[in-house]
């Protein structure tokens, strides 16, 4: 299940000049559904492929199961249980899920709508005035970026130091050795240290002291699993601290895109909020926040499709590839809220389904619904807008909107 073309239109995929319209490539992809690579990683790229993937046991999230040994950012450090497998992952996931919804805490997320709805109402009074609006820096970044420092107990007033931290970080998911330079990574692992001795400074001041804070809990919760030593706090919160505001950036931008694209589908969310529901569930589908899991790591043999995946080797899941496949969605490449069937890979899929999807769906349920209600016939400057380098974490880095 080889061909000498799949690894070409790989490269045309990671390659910069692709991130506005990935889709007719990941189309090229699809047609070799498992896909060895020239390094002797395997790409996968259908949907059903990448869900049998994603609930299989003999898949790892732990580099440490590699046969070759990759760069990695956190190679030196207490892995976040993203990056780890069962029992370690589930207990570490079991820990920070205790103070972020159910079944101990079922109502964070829901009870959080008034005070996202008074974020977002803020950030659009300040468009006032303003000839153009950039819906990323004026809106879709500060929004996740104020809830999640108030989940966590990160001061809001630090995230000029902590961003110039995470876009190092991000930039450094997709390092490869034989294209990137060094500084790259290097960029990475500094800003991984920094980012993780800052949260540790934050921990320090939190223990044995009362709080709602994630942290604060975190840092005092003697469970059934017990307590998670410092480390292993401060890599739950670096990730939380990561995604719980990158990917949220993406799906709201992706979101509004999409919208203006869409202006009859805008007319609709504006007359009817409900809609917002179903159209986001879309939305994860047809523009999803991330495009890529870059790698995981096979347990032992893999058997997939027609192909024998060997012990060690590297695999690549493009979920948004999957998410268009034909063979599982009908007429994929169409934007439809009203889609029935939606069991997307937006968040991923299997026990390594996104930890804050709740909160990022509500987030971009407010987000949206308030955009169409209070702009004024907005319109595109440039389309397509300019993407952020990453390849995995996909969206605008601008949307730049007039109005009126």
């Amino acid at each position: 299940m080889t061909t000498t073309e799949t690894p070409d239109t790989l490269r045309r995929i990671l390659d910069y000049s692709s991130r506005a319209d990935p889709y007719p490539l990941y189309a090229e992809l699809r047609k070799t559904p498992v896909a060895l690579q020239e390094d002797g990683s395997y790409v996968v790229s259908t949907y059903r492929e990448l869900a049998d993937l994603l609930h299989n046991p003999h898949l790892s999230s732990d580099v440490r199961n590699l046969s070759r040994p990759m760069p990695a950012v956190e190679k030196r450090e207490t892995p976040s249980f993203i990056n780890l497998d069962p029992p370690e992952h589930d207990r570490l996931r079991r820990l920070a899920m205790r103070h972020f919804g159910p079944p101990h805490t079922p109502g964070l997320v829901s009870g959080m709508e008034p005070d996202l709805t008074a974020i977002v109402s803020g950030l659009i009074d300040d468009f006032a005035g303003k000839q153009q609006i950039d819906i990323v820096d004026d809106f879709a970044y500060p929004f996740p970026v104020t809830v999640i420092c108030h989940l966590l107990g990160v001061p809001r007033e630090d995230e000029p130091r902590f961003h110039v931290w995470v876009n190092a970080i991000i930039e450094s998911i997709d390092y490869n050795p034989k294209t990137d330079p060094q500084e790259k990574l290097d960029n990475g692992v500094q800003a991984t240290k920094d980012l993780r001795q800052y949260l540790g400074g934050l921990l320090e001041q939190r223990h044995g002291r009362p709080g709602d804070d994630l942290l604060t809990r975190l840092a005092n919760d003697d469970g059934p699993d017990g307590r998670m030593t410092d480390e292993e706090i401060i890599s739950t919160a670096n990730l939380l601290l990561i995604a719980g505001h990158e990917t949220t950036v993406n799906l709201i931008t992706n979101g509004m895109l999409t919208l203006l694209r869409h202006p009859h589908v805008l007319q609709r969310l504006r007359d009817n909020p409900d809609l917002v529901v179903p159209m986001v569930e879309e939305l994860l589908r047809y523009e999803p926040p991330v495009h890529i899991i870059p790698w995981r790591a096979a347990y032992s043999d893999i058997h997939v499709a027609d192909t024998v995946i060997p012990k060690g080797s590297q695999i690549m899941l493009m979920l948004a590839s999957g998410s268009r496949d034909p063979d599982r969605f009908d007429d994929p490449d169409r934007f439809d809220p009203d889609r029935q069937d939606n069991q997307h890979l937006g968040f991923g899929s299997g026990i390594h389904l996104c930890f804050g999807g709740p909160m990022a769906r509500l987030e971009t349920q407010i987000a949206l619904t308030q955009l169409v209600r209070r702009l004024d016939r907005p319109r595109l400057i440039a389309d397509p807008p300019p993407y952020r380098p990453s390849p995995v974490l996909r969206g605008p880095i601008h949307l730049l909107l007039e109005q009126g």
